[in-house]
């Protein structure tokens, strides 16, 4: 229930960075409130079903994962570690902590209820947004019908840009052709252990099964990943992303509506076929879909600073950053696969606080991957580990001009 009142600070989705902005600002002693469309919190982590936290450590040329972001980054990681027993792992020249999304929503509500001054609204959503005096009126919708709501400052944590939209701003997208395609990830229990020569097998049988026309081509590159729970393993899919036979547009119903259709074609078809032919998966089968496609890119907004591909290149630092981006730019601009493009020397870039401050706009900030970054840096400071360190620090410049503060402190780290 949504008390009456002035909040201090609203707080637009509830993923990776809205979760984090939510506490940050409740601890920092800010009136939060986080209004989330799902059941629960953890966007792609936990509705997509996207099953590894990245982009929480430094590259390392040696061996042994270097936490990133201090904070609650780390807090969160340190949690998901106690929680499945899996510890970082190395992939290639990158570290990524696995992490299990029926864990994350356990954790994310434990967080959530440890904060006094945090309330957190499921099942609503934002259908408008407009400047109220010194603050802002919000309107939400849910199954019992529409509310307003005052706020004194809003975080964008929509990953949309939603705000963008309902202010009548401009905000920046990628064109078509060249936006990071969506990825579909679904759950198979009944999987026997298998080691890593398995996956070539299974790479082969696929091959084999849309060669035949009994499998989607769509299955070609999806790759299966054990969950580290018995008998349980993640399948992935990188979609075209214009299943309705025109563009790509992330924000367009009718063409997220047939990502979720075509994605779950493809998942049964592959299912089927590798349930026939491989003796590893006798008896397996989908037990559970994800609430919805994970979208890599959308809107992004224009901000007092811009993190760009050459920032992310070069590992460029600035007094005024707030947190660190340490993954590689990750580009998915088709279905065949990701193609990784690593900073000079491993080097770690700044994200500055403008990047989180629209433009001109005071009393909003923004977070995660619809923060302000070019194309090409925000393939790299999209993933989950990076958006609770942005998440985090505007939810601590929010807390911190709702109480009249308008210096944000920068964050600190000296690697």
């Amino acid at each position: 229930m949504i008390e009456d009142g002035t909040w201090d600070v609203l707080v637009l989705g509830g993923g990776s960075a809205g979760l984090a902005a939510a506490v940050a600002a409740a601890r920092a002693g800010a009136r939060t409130l986080l209004i989330e469309r799902h059941g629960y919190c953890g966007g792609m982590g936990t509705a997509s079903l996207v099953h590894s936290f990245c982009g929480l450590y430094l590259l390392r040329d040696a061996p042994g994962a270097v936490a990133a972001n201090p904070g609650i980054a780390e807090e969160i990681a340190g949690r998901m570690e106690a929680a499945t027993g899996m510890g970082p792992r190395r992939m290639g020249r990158v570290d990524v902590l696995p992490q299990h999304p029926v864990e994350f929503v356990a954790l994310a509500d434990a967080m959530v209820a440890a904060e006094p001054r945090l309330t957190a609204v499921f099942h609503a959503e934002c259908i408008g947004l407009a400047g109220d005096g010194d603050g802002w009126r919000v309107d939400i919708a849910g199954r019992g019908g529409l509310r307003g709501v005052a706020a004194r400052v809003v975080v964008d944590a929509s990953g949309d840009a939603v705000a963008a939209d309902f202010l009548k701003l401009d905000a920046g997208m990628a064109e078509a052709p060249q936006l990071q395609r969506p990825a579909y990830v679904f759950g198979v229990h009944g999987v026997a252990a298998q080691g890593e020569d398995e996956a070539l097998r299974i790479a082969g049988l696929v091959v084999e099964g849309v060669r035949a026309g009994v499998v989607d081509a769509g299955a070609m590159g999806v790759a299966f990943r054990p969950s580290g729970r018995a008998g349980e393993t993640f399948g992935t899919i990188d979609l075209e992303g214009a299943e309705t036979g025109g563009e790509y547009d992330p924000c367009d119903d009718g063409v997220l509506t047939a990502l979720e259709t075509r994605g779950r074609a493809i998942a049964m078809s592959v299912t089927r076929w590798l349930v026939a032919r491989h003796p590893g998966w006798r008896g397996a089968y989908i037990s559970h879909w994800p609430a919805r496609a994970g979208v890599r890119e959308s809107r992004r907004w224009h901000g007092e600073a811009v993190i760009t591909r050459d920032d992310i290149l070069e590992g460029r630092r600035h007094a005024d950053e707030v947190c660190l981006a340490t993954w590689p730019m990750e580009f998915r601009e088709n279905a065949r696969g990701p193609k990784l493009v690593f900073p000079r020397e491993n080097r770690a870039a700044g994200i500055r606080i403008g990047c989180l401050r629209p433009r001109g706009i005071d009393r909003l900030w923004v977070a995660g991957r619809c923060l302000s970054a070019d194309h090409d840096a925000q393939a790299s400071i999209r993933v989950m580990g990076t958006c609770f360190a942005t998440g985090e620090a505007a939810g601590l410049a929010a807390a911190n001009e709702a109480a009249g503060n308008h210096s944000p402190t920068p964050h600190s780290n000296d690697q």
